[in-house]
């Protein structure tokens, strides 16, 4: 027993916290003004306090709950002169809930995973990678059609470039010649200058 369960002890039991050691204290308090008033030898007011203290959840700790087991006892004693069955005590509280919750072994040992942990993690595994291809297709589709030129399309830019270049060159050039045609000039030269003369009609 650790240092601080000690501190917790009421009546012989060993709380877990100050709050609940403080509600035993005060049950405990309690159990001592009831057997300074109670009549024993008055069965039916026994049986009355008893079925209150029941009735109110007057007490909830062990040391209350045992002191209840007491009276039950006297009152079962003396069952006859009672003409009555005397109620059970309720305990209100689950034990198996508490002790899966707080069981140390059950925190140190887990049990392993059967194979429904295997095809979980299996059936994400593959979603994942699907998701991942689906990813680097939509990449790649994007990169094949961008007009900046990148490592996958860059001497398709390049030709569509300078081929727009030379097709606008081209339109220019035609547009250039039927200006002079319009303006009747001439280009002439052997030695690669260009001359323009007025042709004369």
């Amino acid at each position: 027993m650790d240092v601080e369960q000690r501190e917790h002890v009421v009546s012989g039991f060993a709380f877990y916290s100050e709050k609940d050691a403080g509600l035993a204290e005060q049950e405990r308090q309690k159990i001592a003004y009831l057997d300074k008033h109670i009549d024993h030898a008055d069965i039916q007011s026994v049986l009355a306090i008893y079925k209150k203290a029941l009735e109110d959840r007057v007490f909830r700790t062990p040391v209350g709950l045992e002191y209840l087991r007491e009276l039950q006892g006297e009152l079962r004693a003396r069952e006859e002169e009672l003409g009555e069955e005397v109620p059970p005590i309720p305990l209100w509280t689950s034990f198996a809930d508490v002790r899966t919750k707080t069981s140390p072994a059950r925190r140190r040992i887990q049990p392993m995973p059967e194979d429904g942990g295997k095809k979980v993690g299996l059936c994400l595994s593959v979603i994942m990678n699907i998701v991942m291809l689906v990813a680097i297709i939509a990449m790649f589709v994007i990169t094949l059609n961008s007009d900046q030129p990148n490592i996958l399309n860059y001497e398709r830019n390049l030709q569509n470039k300078y081929a727009s270049w030379e097709q606008e060159l081209t339109r220019r050039e035609q547009t250039v010649r039927e200006k002079e045609r319009e303006l009747h000039i001439e280009n002439t030269g052997n030695t690669g200058n260009t001359e323009t003369e007025v042709s004369q009609n």
